[in-house]
């Protein structure tokens, strides 16, 4: 017998979680978007195996976000560093969610969110196989070991690139000429 219900309660939860994580219990859609895009950047860079043995534990309906839009590949993209990560996560969210990601610290918050509320719901053992798959630096962004997030953000700082204001009251406007 199937049981929709409890497959919806599970998934909110999951979704509800993510929303804490991130500091907007009030917004459970804002944590939809971001879970399925931290979910659909780790999917297209772990091996198959890998996905298919971290699916089996989530909620169902959390198994349908990440296998959502999946061409399954004998090969999964690589990664080097954060940076190959971070513009991952951007890419598969999209102009849609560029508001939620200002910095590559924002888009740091957001995998680290999604990736306490995984382990709330999949055995340590397989947390560990999906992220024995991954390059040592992104295991240190996943799990908050910051030294070499650190790293990458002091290298990328002192590259003299702009960053975007985090608010409007950063942005200086040129004055009105009035002729």
């Amino acid at each position: 017998m199937l049981h929709f219900n409890k497959y919806v309660q599970e998934g909110e939860q999951f979704i509800r979680e993510v929303a804490l994580e991130t500091n907007t219990p009030w917004d459970s859609i804002r944590a939809f978007r971001l879970t399925r895009v931290v979910l659909h950047a780790f999917r297209n860079r772990l091996p198959t195996a890998t996905s298919l043995q971290l699916i089996s534990q989530l909620p169902m309906l959390i198994k349908a976000v990440y296998v959502d839009g999946w061409k399954i590949t004998d090969s999964s993209k690589s990664i080097r560093n954060v940076g190959d990560f971070i513009e991952a996560v951007r890419e598969e969210g999209g102009s849609s969610l560029m508001s939620n990601f200002v910095n590559d610290e924002e888009v740091i918050q957001v995998v680290q969110a999604v990736f306490v509320v995984l382990r709330r719901h999949v055995s340590e053992g397989e947390i560990e196989d999906v992220l024995a798959t991954l390059p040592k630096v992104l295991r240190s962004m996943i799990t908050g070991e910051s030294d070499q997030v650190k790293a990458y953000f002091e290298i990328n700082s002192t590259q003299n690139v702009d960053p975007l204001p985090n608010s409007l009251s950063q942005v200086t406007l040129p004055p009105i000429i009035s002729t």
